[in-house]
C-alpha cells in the first residue's frame, strides 16, 4: 500500500508500509535559537524546544511547546504558522509557567494550591479539542517532592487566555490525552500511571489505561484498574515503557492513537513512535501495530556542535493534525531538544495495525515471521 502525502508547504512524497512516515527535509522547524530571539530576558532564555501539543485555529497551526529554562524548570510557550511548517511566530513570553496569583482560575480554586502543585514546572502539553474549546492537559511537577507529578487541566478558546482547572486526579499520572467527543454518553481519556518505584521503566510505565468522566472539566475521572494496552517481558520495541502521545483523532478505521514506546538497551532507553487504533464505539478494543512508525535518528536532532542536547535517541510526539484526505501531520521532538514535523497517512497506519499487529495486552505478535 502507498499513499501520496504533502506537508503543506509544497513538499510532498509517498508513504508505505516500509516507510510509513516521511520527515520534512528542513527539520528542525523550531529550536531554542528561534525562541531566544524573542524571549530575550536572561531568566527566560531556553535550552530546548520540544514535546509540543498541536492544533489548528483560524487557519493557523498552533504549537504549545515545552522549553527548559536555563535554571532547569520547564515552561510552555506558543508559536503559530500559516502553513504549519515554517515562518513560526513565537509569543513574546511563556503562556503557561508555574502558577501565580495573577493567573486565571476556575471558580472554587485556591490559587495557592495550584501554585504549590506547579512549583517545579509545567511540561508536555496536549491540546485536546473538546466541545468547541481546547482542553490543555499538562504535567505539573512539585518543587519539593521528588517525582510528584499531577496532570492538570487548562481551558482556552483562543490560545490567548488560559483558565486553570487544577489537577484532574489526586495521584501521579503522565501523558493524559482526551477523546474529542463523548463516547457512550461519557468523556473518555487515555492515562499512563507513574511508578512509585525508583526506576522510570517497567511496572505501570508499561500500561495505558482508559478513564471516563461525566464532565471533562470537573471529573471525577474513573480510571480502569486494568490496562487496555500493556507491554513488557518480551522483546517488543515498546517492552519497557509506553504512553499516549498525541490526542486521538477520529478516522474511518477507528480512533488513531500515536503513542510512544521504549525498549531498554545496553546504551540507554531509545524512544520510538508507535500506532494503535481504538474502536470508535468502544475504545477499550485496540488494534496495535508491532512495528514502530518512527525510530530516532541523527536527522531528528540537527544542532550546532556547541548546542545543548537534552536526551539522546528520543522521538516524542504530543500533537498531530489530521486533514480531510486522511493525511496526518505529526509534530514530534528530537532528543527532547528541537521540534520536527513529519507526515503520514491514516490508511497506511491502519494497514500496519491490521497486518502486523501485536496483542495489546500480552505483546505477542499476531502474525507469523
Amino acid at each position: 500500500m502507498t499513499r501520496e502525502v504533502e506537508f503543506g508547504d509544497g513538499t510532498a512524497g509517498v508513504v508505505s508500509l516500509d516507510t510509513p512516515v516521511l520527515r520534512h527535509p528542513a527539520n528542525p522547524i523550531l529550536t531554542a535559537h528561534r525562541v531566544n530571539e524573542v524571549w530575550r530576558e536572561p531568566h527566560l532564555r531556553v535550552t530546548t524546544v520540544h514535546n509540543a501539543g498541536a492544533a489548528v485555529l483560524a487557519d493557523r497551526t498552533v504549537l504549545l511547546f515545552r522549553s527548559h529554562l536555563r535554571c532547569g524548570i520547564s515552561v510552555l510557550g506558543l508559536a503559530t504558522s500559516e502553513d504549519g511548517i515554517g515562518g513560526w511566530a513565537v509569543r513574546p513570553r511563556p503562556v503557561l509557567s508555574p502558577a501565580t496569583k495573577g493567573d486565571l482560575y476556575a471558580d472554587g480554586l485556591d490559587w495557592r494550591d495550584i501554585a504549590e502543585v506547579e512549583s517545579g514546572g509545567v511540561e508536555d502539553a496536549r491540546i485536546n479539542p473538546v466541545e468547541d474549546t481546547f482542553a490543555v492537559t499538562y504535567s505539573a511537577y512539585h518543587a519539593g517532592i521528588r517525582n510528584r507529578v499531577r496532570v492538570s487541566l487548562a481551558l482556552t478558546d483562543d490560545f490567548t487566555a488560559f483558565t486553570r482547572h487544577g489537577p484532574i486526579l489526586d495521584r501521579d499520572m503522565r501523558n493524559v490525552v482526551l477523546f474529542p467527543e463523548r463516547i457512550g454518553g461519557r468523556y473518555a481519556g487515555l492515562f499512563r500511571p507513574n511508578d512509585v518505584g525508583p526506576g522510570d521503566t517497567g511496572g505501570t510505565y508499561t500500561q495505558i489505561r482508559i478513564g471516563y468522566a461525566q464532565d471533562f472539566r470537573t471529573g471525577p475521572w474513573e480510571i480502569a484498574d486494568e490496562p487496555i494496552m500493556r507491554t513488557g517481558a518480551g522483546p517488543s520495541a515498546f517492552s519497557d515503557k509506553i504512553g499516549p502521545g498525541a490526542p486521538p483523532v477520529r478516522t474511518r478505521h477507528g480512533w488513531l492513537n500515536v503513542f510512544h514506546g521504549v525498549r531498554t538497551t545496553m546504551d540507554g532507553n531509545p524512544y520510538v513512535l508507535g500506532v494503535a487504533l481504538h474502536d470508535l464505539d468502544d475504545p477499550r478494543r485496540v488494534r496495535m501495530s508491532s512495528i514502530p512508525v518512527l525510530f530516532p535518528s541523527r536527522a531528528d536532532c540537527r544542532v550546532a556542535d556547541t548546542d545543548y542536547v537534552h536526551v539522546p535517541n528520543v522521538v516524542f510526539s504530543c500533537g498531530l493534525v489530521r486533514r480531510a484526505d486522511g493525511t496526518i501531520v505529526v509534530y514530534y521532538a528530537g532528543n527532547d531538544t528541537v521540534m520536527n514535523v513529519a507526515v503520514t497517512h491514516e490508511d497506511v497506519l491502519a494497514q500496519l495495525c491490521d497486518r502486523y499487529g501485536q496483542d495489546p495486552l500480552t505483546g505477542r505478535l499476531l502474525y507469523h515471521l
